[in-house]
């Protein structure tokens, strides 16, 4: 399946492979850690056998070291270096679909999601985790207003991330049954701006966007970003915050044993007739 026509190029998916395998040669980060554990509890928490698997875009190694012995064939699929985001997954050919920090870099969200739905077998599941909601908007402020001051504008630094009420829309959009979606909110403290800039850099998550500025920031404006970042988000004892949204989302392709809501004037007993009857004998009412 190709990007749609309607869909906007917002991620520059050649420069994100870059970033992401010169970020092999760092440990793993502790974010993509935690959501890698945080996957790794949910599954455990469905009542359910996994034959066929597949790790969709995960950076570096993957889901595999964590889920050993949890679910049977784990394929890794590197995310794409081009334009066309791409599976190339048989329809009903998996269990189980599973995605940590890569879904918030993709451009068609909703065509790759259609495309997870086609390779579920019925009541396969799709557990991913992505960044979103409010993350970085520590970071996303500072730049902000020190570009404004010191340049006279500002330049796009932080890519826009999906809201949770989205997601649980688009898993309905793409077919899934029972879509689930929440969100975990972590909070990180770092020294100064700069740290929380190395870290991303570790990660390969560094400024991706297909607008993004292409001359280095000058050096006022990023010491002017740090003072502002220390101004206005750090704590009495001086380190800053910065603040990771984590969405989860859940679905299932559809089977005839799922539960299903009630068809509309199925109801045996109709709401105004249990009014009219009022509170029943015996009711402290």
């Amino acid at each position: 399946m190709t990007q749609t026509a309607t869909a906007p190029v917002l991620f520059d998916r050649a420069i994100l492979a870059l970033r992401q395998r010169r970020a092999l040669r760092a440990p793993e980060t502790f974010l993509l850690e935690r959501v890698a554990e945080d996957l790794k509890d949910r599954l455990a928490a469905v009542n359910r056998s996994f034959v066929d698997a597949a790790d969709i875009w995960t950076p570096g190694a993957g889901l595999k070291p964590h889920l050993a012995g949890q679910v049977g064939q784990l394929a890794h699929l590197a995310a794409p270096e081009a334009a066309a985001e791409e599976l190339r997954l048989a329809p009903q050919s998996l269990d189980l679909a599973l995605s940590a920090l890569a879904f918030q870099f993709v451009n068609d969200l909703p065509g790759l999601l259609a495309q997870v739905r086609r390779a579920l077998r019925p009541d396969g599941l799709l557990l991913a985790a992505m960044i979103g909601g409010d993350t970085l908007t520590e970071l996303r402020q500072s730049f902000a207003a020190a570009e404004a001051e010191c340049e006279g504008g500002v330049s796009p630094r932080v890519a826009p991330f999906a809201d949770l009420r989205d997601v649980g829309g688009l898993l309905q959009r793409a077919g899934f049954a029972l879509p689930v979606a929440d969100v975990d909110r972590i909070v990180v403290r770092y020294g100064n701006a700069f740290a929380l800039m190395q870290d991303l850099r570790r990660m390969g998550a560094t400024n991706g966007l297909v607008e993004r500025r292409r001359m280095p920031t000058r050096r006022a404006t990023l010491l002017r970003m740090a003072e502002i970042y220390q101004q206005r988000f750090a704590d009495p004892d001086g380190r800053i915050r910065a603040t990771f949204d984590i969405i989860w989302m859940s679905g299932w392709a559809p089977h005839e044993s799922q539960q299903k809501p009630l068809k509309p004037g199925s109801a045996k007993a109709s709401l105004e007739a249990a009014v009219k009857r009022g509170p029943s004998a015996g009711s402290d009412e």
